[in-house]
C-alpha cells in the first residue's frame, strides 16, 4: 500500500522519506498584490529607484535640444529677447499700454521668462510618451520618469534666460531688491502647473494623437490671454475678474514683481494661482499613473 505525505505549504516538495531527519525545506515568504489606492499610488518610491535613469534621461535630453545649432545655447536668450522686442513695439508702441513705469522691452521680457518656463514645460512633458514609444513598449521603468526627466532643460533654459535679464536691468539701472528671493517660489508653482497640465496631455496623446495638433494651437491662445505682453492694469476693468481665472495671471504678475519690483503683488489672485496649480499637479499625476497600465500596447 503506498503512503500518500502532505506537501510542505509553500515549498512544493514532499518530506525526505530516506532521511527522516532531513530539516524540512524552508517555507516561502508570502507576497500579497493588491491594487494600490491613495497616494500610495504614485509609487515615489520607485521613482527614486530609478533615479539614475531620470538623470540621464534629463542630460539626454539637454543634449539633444543644442546638438548640431550653430548658436548653441544663444537661442534660448535669442527668442525671448527678440518676442519682447516685438511686443513693445505692438502694445509698447502702438497700442501705448501701461507699463508700470518700465521701459517695454524689459517688461515684456520679465512676462516671457514666466511663460517660456510653463509652456516650454508643457511642450516636453506633453510629448514626452509618444517621442519615447521604442522605449515604453520595451523597457520597464515607471512611466514617471520620463515626464519628470524634462524638467531639468527647462530649469537651465530658464536660468540661461535670467542672466539675459540681469544684463537688462543693470543697462536700466532697475534693483528688483528683496522681491527677488521670492522667484524660485513662482517658478516652482509655474512648473507645478505646466507639468500637471502635461501629464494628462501626456496620457491623453497615447490614446488620440490629435492632442499634438490641438495643443499648440491652444498654447498660443492662451499666451495672449495671459499677462505676457501686458499687465493686467491694461485689462478693461469689467473683464478682469473673469481675466483673472486664468491662473497664469497671477503667477506672471508675480514674476514682474519680484524681477522689476513695480507694480504690487496681487495676493488673492496668486492665493488662487498657487492652489490651483497644486490641485491640476496632484491630478495630473494620478490620472497619468491611472492610465500608466495601457501605455506600452497602445502606444
Amino acid at each position: 500500500m503506498e503512503t500518500a505525505f502532505p506537501e510542505t505549504k509553500g515549498s512544493g516538495q514532499t518530506p525526505d522519506v530516506d532521511n527522516p531527519a532531513a530539516p524540512a525545506p524552508a517555507r516561502r515568504p508570502l507576497v500579497t498584490i493588491r491594487p494600490k489606492s491613495g497616494w500610495y499610488a504614485l509609487n515615489l518610491l520607485q521613482v527614486w529607484q530609478y533615479r539614475d535613469l531620470l538623470v540621464t534621461l534629463a542630460g539626454r535630453d539637454v543634449k539633444l535640444r543644442y546638438r548640431q545649432t550653430a548658436l548653441g545655447v544663444v537661442w534660448v536668450v535669442l527668442q525671448p529677447l527678440i518676442a519682447a522686442g516685438i511686443f513693445s513695439f505692438v502694445f509698447g508702441k502702438v497700442a501705448k499700454m501701461d507699463s508700470q513705469g518700465r521701459p517695454y522691452l524689459v517688461f515684456s521680457y520679465a512676462g516671457l521668462l514666466g511663460w517660456n518656463a510653463f509652456s516650454g514645460t508643457l511642450t516636453k512633458v506633453s510629448g514626452c510618451l509618444v517621442g519615447n514609444a521604442n522605449l515604453i513598449s520595451k523597457v520597464f521603468f515607471p512611466r514617471l520618469v520620463l515626464p519628470l526627466s524634462n524638467i531639468f532643460s527647462t530649469l537651465i533654459d530658464f536660468v540661461v534666460a535670467l542672466v539675459m535679464m540681469g544684463v537688462l536691468l543693470a543697462v536700466w539701472h532697475i534693483n528688483p531688491g528683496w522681491n527677488v528671493l521670492l522667484l524660485p517660489v513662482w517658478l516652482l508653482v509655474t512648473l507645478m502647473f505646466s507639468t500637471g497640465v502635461g501629464l494628462y496631455a501626456a496620457a491623453l496623446m497615447v490614446t488620440y494623437r490629435d492632442v499634438q495638433y490641438i495643443l499648440p494651437v491652444a498654447t498660443g491662445f492662451l499666451m495672449y490671454a495671459s499677462p505676457v505682453a501686458y499687465g493686467i492694469a491694461s485689462v478693461p476693468p469689467q473683464y478682469r475678474t473673469i481675466f483673472a481665472l486664468n491662473p497664469l495671471c497671477g503667477l506672471l504678475e508675480a514674476f514682474r514683481w519680484s524681477l522689476l519690483d513695480s507694480g504690487t503683488l496681487p495676493m488673492g489672485s496668486l492665493t488662487y494661482s498657487i492652489i490651483f496649480s497644486v490641485i491640476v499637479f496632484v491630478g495630473g499625476a494620478f490620472a497619468f499613473k491611472k492610465m500608466e497600465k495601457k501605455f506600452a500596447d497602445v502606444i
